[in-house]
């Protein structure tokens, strides 16, 4: 397990990664997640996965709670249960509802069987479905 660095015993950099995170969601920088605090020992991988997702999370075309699903289906099918349970939580305050959760996770599980029968049985994609 990763060893978690404090807030209040973060480097400079971690610090002020932690501090952007923290002013943008209106939080103490010392309640920030812990996957923060395992980064902290490495501020450039910090930095770099910050940006990353300020950018991803940025207004857009796809509004924020569609983003959290994605995120979690992405999460669920890594099997990451961090970011499970992060984004899940994440997701709830974004507005899923159980009725939503029910239904995305019915939609998750289907394509994870649908992907893995596709691989299994080694199934040519459509020339329907190429890109042109």
């Amino acid at each position: 397990m990763s060893k978690l660095i404090e807030y209040k015993d973060m480097a400079p950099r971690a610090k002020a990664v932690v501090e952007g995170i923290a002013a943008n969601r209106g939080i103490d920088p010392a309640g920030i997640n812990n996957v923060w605090k395992a980064l902290a020992r490495h501020p450039p991988v910090m930095e770099q996965f910050a940006a990353e997702m300020k950018e991803a999370f940025a207004p857009g075309a796809l509004d924020p709670l569609t983003k959290e699903l994605v995120y979690l289906a992405v999460s669920i099918a890594n099997q990451c249960d961090y970011c499970i349970a992060s984004h899940g939580t994440m997701a709830r305050r974004k507005g899923m509802t159980d009725a939503m959760h029910e239904e995305f996770m019915k939609v998750v599980l289907a394509a994870l069987k649908g992907n893995k029968i596709a691989t299994a049985y080694r199934v040519p994609v459509d020339t329907a479905f190429e890109e042109a």
